[in-house]
């Protein structure tokens, strides 16, 4: 007698839904990162150029830095989800809400007419810059479990952004080379560069914060509705 094919239970199906959510916003990422990099080696080797150089200019972008910390968590949470894993962790994952949608707003207020891209870098320019910082906080919203970011966390998130900027100004200091305008030392002056690093610190500083007081206030919304919670894990 055959056998009725097995099915998988509904609960199964619906635990397994963020881990498709996370693959392929992962799979998203991946491949925007990758047009990138394959067009900034190529256009290194089609110049006669050095590729080491080029590579060096492209992992100096906050956007490739930020989308990649995007690729990684999201890439974890798919196919390892249950992992003790640096990329699991509650701060780690909504840090990176924090930067992406710093990275949306910068691009969208700052940089978008500065660049027209077509084919290939015009589908990865607006991954990166537009569908990911508009999905990636929405995955979060709907999957990562809420009521674990600390009111210190805002001020932890800021190390990097900080030491972002100053890595740029060292690195543009030798090779008089930034890789966004509102940064150029050499076109706007150190006053200027720091007061609009200052505003940015400032901006994210505050985005932090907000993001942190979503999670505060899903948290009760779901402690209200009988939800449980897992207790506060470190950052």
């Amino acid at each position: 007698m055959a056998r009725e094919p097995e099915t998988v239970p509904p609960p199964a199906r619906a635990a397994d839904f963020p881990r498709v959510c996370a693959g392929a916003l992962a799979g998203l990422g991946w491949t925007a990162l990758g047009i990138e990099l394959t067009f900034t080696i190529s256009g290194a080797l089609g110049k006669g150029d050095p590729v080491a150089p080029a590579l060096v200019r492209y992992f100096s972008f906050f956007t490739i830095e930020t989308n990649l910390l995007l690729a990684l968590v999201l890439t974890t949470s798919c196919l390892r989800p249950n992992a003790d894993s640096f990329f699991l962790r509650p701060g780690v994952r909504t840090a990176a809400v924090v930067y992406i949608i710093m990275v949306g707003a910068v691009y969208a207020i700052l940089l978008s007419n500065l660049y027209h891209w077509t084919g290939l870098m015009l589908v990865a320019d607006r991954i990166l810059h537009v569908a990911l910082p508009i999905l990636y906080p929405l995955y979060w919203l709907a999957f990562v479990e809420k009521g674990q970011i600390r009111w210190t966390y805002p001020l932890i998130w800021m190390f990097f952004p900080i030491i972002y900027v100053i890595y740029i100004l060292l690195r543009g200091a030798v090779s008089n080379a930034y890789p966004y305008p509102f940064l150029d030392v050499g076109k706007l002056g150190y006053n200027q560069v720091v007061l609009n690093a200052l505003g940015l610190m400032a901006a994210l500083l505050a985005l932090g914060l907000v993001v942190a007081a979503i999670d505060h206030a899903l948290a009760a919304q779901k402690r209200r509705s009988g939800g449980a919670l897992g207790s506060v894990a470190d950052f």
